[in-house]
C-alpha cells in the first residue's frame, strides 16, 4: 500500500515538473492580445504571467487608435485575437502587421480565459501557430 502512495506521489511531482518546465518555455516572451473583453484583461495577464510572459493588450479599436497596434508589433513574439471580440478593420491590421514583422498570428475561437491558456499550453508544448 505504502508503495503504491509511493509511485502515486511520484507521478504527480513528475506531472507538476513538467508543467513548470513547458510554462518555462515561455518565460521572457511578449504577447499582443488584440480585442476581447476589458473585464478579462487582467485575468488574462495573470495567466501569461504565470507562463512567465507579458502581455501586452489593444482594445481592438474601441478606444485605443487601431493605428497603435503598428507601433507595439514589431517589440513581441505572438499576437493572439478572439476571433468573436475584434473589429475587422484591427484583425486585417494584426494579420498584415504579423506577415510584415514575422510574427506568429494566434487566432483564438472566443475571448474566454481558457481559450487563451489552451493556445499558451500548446505554445509551451511546442505547438506553435502563424
Amino acid at each position: 500500500m505504502r508503495e503504491k502512495h509511493r509511485q502515486q506521489q511520484a507521478r504527480r511531482e513528475a506531472e507538476t515538473d513538467d508543467k513548470a518546465d513547458a510554462k518555462a518555455g515561455l518565460e521572457g516572451r511578449s504577447f499582443l492580445y488584440v480585442g476581447g473583453r476589458d473585464c478579462q484583461v487582467a485575468h488574462l495577464r495573470q495567466i501569461a504571467s504565470s507562463y512567465g510572459a507579458n502581455l501586452i493588450h489593444h482594445d481592438g479599436g474601441l478606444r485605443e487608435a487601431v493605428s497603435r497596434i503598428d507601433n507595439v508589433l514589431p517589440s513581441v513574439d505572438c499576437v493572439f485575437c478572439p476571433i468573436d471580440c475584434i473589429s475587422h478593420d484591427a484583425c486585417i491590421r494584426v494579420k498584415t502587421g504579423c506577415k510584415k514583422w514575422e510574427k506568429a498570428f494566434v487566432p483564438l475561437r472566443n475571448g474566454s480565459k481558457s481559450s487563451f491558456e489552451r493556445a499558451l499550453q500548446s505554445m509551451s508544448q511546442g505547438e506553435t501557430a502563424q
